[in-house]
């Protein structure tokens, strides 16, 4: 995946004793801050996410940049959170910190509380990433892997999802939410017959329109589905009118500009316990697609010359 091997069986830094006052109290806090985060970056074994170990690291596990590719933020930004120069992160900020540090829920919560954000609760999408899942997710490394939230917003992938994809590592927001992106009118590599769109547009409408009414506190949630209404005609028709659609397995075909076209299987499953989406993609044995998946597995994300 895109994050490393779970983290749950680490113990989080220790909490402060109690909250220090006035500027020195609040230099101190956000020491505490990036020395948490330089503590959780340097647990992680550049292997674990598809980084390559080899040659001179002054970094004991991660790189302050590759950090910030995994959490799709500036290098620049990391460095002043561990400086404690950068002191109030935003929850998306630290959402994605989280996740790219696979972070526990209880190092999560310890995190918020250094930045003194409360903690997303049950009212809102969780992008949290069970242990179980995150093992079960490792070992299926081999196929082209996808995790999304309720509100279908990309939360990891694995190197074959990139190859297969395109790396989504620069793409930021509402560019990473699946139905943003295709009510938008964002052109992808997935070619769509005219029914398996309309079975694909019923079923994320169906699951965003359940997604509101699990999490009505979700402002985000419900400032995207304003802003689908008003970017497309077809989203809002079906919004308006109340259509039910359910995620069926079924085949697709990935145009990919190095390999040619691929048929694959493609499966959504729901993860146990959570509102999290895994897509899978796969092919059958021997046949020409899966020679193809091969093949991406060795050239990646980079272009044959």
């Amino acid at each position: 995946m895109s994050t490393p091997d779970d983290a749950s069986t680490h113990s989080a830094p220790q909490a402060p004793a109690g909250p220090a006052t006035g500027p020195a109290g609040k230099r101190a806090e956000a020491n505490d801050l990036g020395r948490a985060l330089h503590g959780w970056r340097d647990r992680i074994a550049p292997g674990t996410v598809g980084l390559p170990a080899g040659g001179v690291r002054r970094a004991v596990g991660l790189r302050r940049e590759e950090l910030a590719q995994l959490a799709a933020l500036s290098v620049d930004y990391i460095t002043r959170l561990e400086q404690g120069r950068a002191t109030s992160p935003s929850p998306q900020v630290l959402a994605s910190l989280a996740r790219a540090l696979r972070l526990s829920a209880d190092e999560s919560a310890y995190l918020h509380l250094l930045a003194g954000q409360p903690e997303p609760g049950p009212g809102h999408v969780s992008s949290h990433i069970p242990p179980g899942l995150r093992r079960l997710l490792d070992q299926l490394a081999g196929a082209p892997l996808s995790v999304h939230d309720a509100a279908w917003n990309l939360v990891e992938w694995n190197r074959q999802w990139a190859a297969l994809f395109g790396d989504p590592s620069a793409l930021r927001g509402r560019e990473r939410n699946i139905v943003w992106r295709h009510f938008a009118g964002r052109t992808g590599r997935v070619r769509q017959t005219p029914e398996q769109r309309a079975a694909f547009e019923a079923a994320t409408v169906a699951d965003l329109r359940s997604a509101t009414a699990r999490y009505p506190a979700d402002l985000e949630l419900r400032a995207l589905v304003k802003d689908l209404r008003s970017v497309s005609a077809v989203f809002a028709e079906l919004w308006d009118s109340g259509i039910v659609g359910t995620h069926a397995s079924g085949s697709k075909s990935v145009d990919h500009p190095e390999v040619g076209t691929l048929s694959l299987d493609c499966d959504v499953l729901v993860a146990a316990g959570s509102d999290l989406r895994v897509v899978a993609y796969t092919a059958a044995p021997g046949s020409e697609a899966a020679e193809r998946l091969r093949l991406l597995g060795v050239i990646g994300t980079q272009a044959m010359n």
